[in-house]
């Protein structure tokens, strides 16, 4: 199975980007799914109902959230009623959603969990032990045939580190949330794709895809607040394809996607 994930979309031009690209992407390399993290679609923070129809009608198949899952109110309704959007799984117990959802692609179960990484970021449940009690109470070939872990976190060490605790016993961890693309994609030891972080879809003209202007006054002001806005003149995608064999559920495969105005393109749409 030959997978495309889509790094962190980010606001208008990121949707755009993302929507020409998984159409034209698709029918170039013979996509079986498509999994985007959508948490900064809705003018770079968080999704409302309207965007994530437009993902659905795009081809999107899965969606992960993050650290901005209720940065709109209206997510709450899609968190409880639809079934292939996900928040991370280690929120508290009893928040809204769920951390892991499968998808039929044919006959082949398409599982895919969000966590959020601790370095650096909100509180939340330690994302070793919920991915360990998952993966006792779940089993591949029963429950899924093919898993995929988005790790959302802050740090290169931690999601390296969760990677090789997951090395053998899911598909492929992959990070998101720093929206620049990292150089590493590979696949472990025992079998489990991995890429520190996928890039975002967005203008990289910008701050991790906000204004340049209104971000450098964060830093330049002592840290006084400035209301943050997506950079959207070009957009550039950026995302990761897995091939993945279903009956073992390891990875065969994986290399990134760039697309669009500012990156180094390794495709051509």
């Amino acid at each position: 199975m030959k997978i495309l994930f889509c790094g962190d979309v980010v606001g208008q031009v990121g949707r755009k980007v993302a929507f020409d690209c998984i159409s034209a992407l698709k029918e170039q390399l013979s996509l079986d799914a498509v999994i985007a993290n959508v948490e900064n679609a809705a003018h770079g923070f968080g999704l409302t109902p309207k965007i994530y129809r437009s993902f659905l009608e795009h081809g999107t198949d899965i969606m992960t959230m993050g650290n901005h899952t209720f940065d709109k109110q209206d997510v709450v309704p899609l968190l409880e009623n639809e079934p292939y959007l996900i928040r991370p799984m280690n929120y508290p117990e009893n928040t809204v959603g769920k951390g892991f959802c499968t998808k039929d692609i044919g006959s082949i179960r398409l599982g895919v969990i969000q966590v959020l990484g601790r370095v650096f970021m909100k509180p939340v449940e330690d994302p070793f032990q919920t991915l360990n009690t998952f993966l006792s109470h779940h089993r591949q070939g029963r429950d899924y045939d093919i898993l995929i872990v988005d790790v959302h976190a802050e740090t290169t060490a931690e999601k390296m580190a969760l990677a090789h605790f997951l090395d053998g016993r899911v598909s492929a961890v992959l990070g998101t949330h720093t929206h620049i693309p990292t150089a590493d994609a590979h696949i472990l030891k025992n079998g489990t794709a991995y890429m520190t972080d996928v890039g975002m879809c967005g203008d990289y003209d910008s701050v991790i895809g906000m204004q340049a202007e209104n971000a450098l006054a964060r830093f330049l002001n002592n840290g006084v607040s400035t209301r943050l806005s997506p950079a959207e003149v070009q957009g550039t995608f950026c995302g990761v394809v897995i091939e993945i064999s279903p009956q073992s559920g390891k990875a065969v495969k994986i290399f990134p996607v760039r697309i669009g105005a500012h990156l180094e393109n390794t495709h051509e749409i």
